[in-house]
């Protein structure tokens, strides 16, 4: 099927593609093949490398304490920095100068800053100006950098997403009556997340990978760093870094495939282009603002 931005191949660019894509295959199979012939010369498959992680002792000595660390620090870092770059988004789009700008300048700083001067920065203020024990502070750096810059993307994602809704959604509730602060949370964020989900996912899949700067600059004991501290042991470089790859695929697959199948749910759950509302949730959205003002 044709559209505007794509025209469906005739026989010839089928195959075309079909040849394209055979010989990039075989390509492909060739380089991992000389990748393993170069390996085995070196000996690096030899199985006593290999060894290590069909023990028990490798696992819970090593990685699975480094894979808890890298998902404590993930967690927290997510659970910040989304409500904190929901916040600063959807200031950003404010009416009023005095908020609009301030949120501005924030977002574009932090965002303009490498991940890694964040958390060497924070780490350097945390051993400087506080009294956080030692054993805390690689956790609470990489933390910090990595909210301080999530939170300034996930920012322009929200806005990005807002603004992407058709302007009849604003205008039809602000024809009904609804305030900007009632339009923003009743309408307009709900219908955005899903539109904005895929890219929220996006960024959630950074913040497990830039985990590992924390491992790697300010020895924070996550997984990359449980995984140097467990090769100078078992003297199994490659291997390692193998093992601790495959295990980053697996905990980013997990991730994706969540939020594939919540965005399925919430497509199913608003199938309409737009939030209705009814007489009475109209009513009730007033009656509670008339409740707060009487309270006030």
């Amino acid at each position: 099927m044709s559209s505007v931005l794509y025209d469906t191949p005739g026989p010839r660019a089928r195959t075309r593609n079909v040849v394209l894509s055979v010989v990039f295959f075989a390509v492909l199979a060739l380089v991992l093949w000389w990748a393993v012939l170069k390996l085995d010369d070196k000996g690096q498959l030899a199985g006593a490398l290999w060894k290590p992680f069909t023990t028990s002792e490798a696992w819970t000595t090593y990685l699975l304490p480094g894979l808890g660390n890298t998902l404590k620090a993930a967690a927290l870092s997510m659970v910040i920095a989304l409500p904190l770059g929901a916040v600063f988004g959807i200031a950003r789009m404010s009416d009023h100068r005095w908020v609009r700008v301030p949120a501005g300048v924030v977002v574009e700083f932090f965002r303009a800053i490498p991940v890694l001067l964040l958390m060497l920065f924070a780490s350097e203020f945390y051993v400087r100006s506080t009294d956080i024990p030692s054993d805390s502070r690689p956790l609470y750096a990489v933390i910090t950098g990595l909210v301080l810059y999530n939170a300034s993307v996930l920012a322009e994602v929200v806005r990005a997403g807002i603004l992407s809704l058709p302007k009849g959604q604003t205008e039809a509730a602000y024809a009904i009556g609804l305030r900007k602060g009632q339009t923003m949370a009743g309408i307009l964020l709900p219908q955005a997340v899903t539109a904005m989900l895929p890219a929220i996912v996006s960024q959630l899949v950074v913040i497990v990978k830039d985990t590992a700067l924390g491992g790697v600059m300010l020895q924070f004991p996550d997984l990359l760093n449980a995984r140097s501290t467990l090769a100078a042991n078992y003297a199994n470089v490659i291997q390692s870094f193998a093992v601790v790859a495959v295990l980053y695929i697996v905990l980013n697959f997990l991730l994706t495939s969540f939020a594939s199948w919540l965005e399925g749910r919430l497509r199913r759950s608003t199938r309409g282009t737009g939030a209705v509302l009814g007489a009475g949730t109209v009513e009730d959205l007033n009656a509670g603002d008339a409740h707060g003002a009487v309270s006030a």
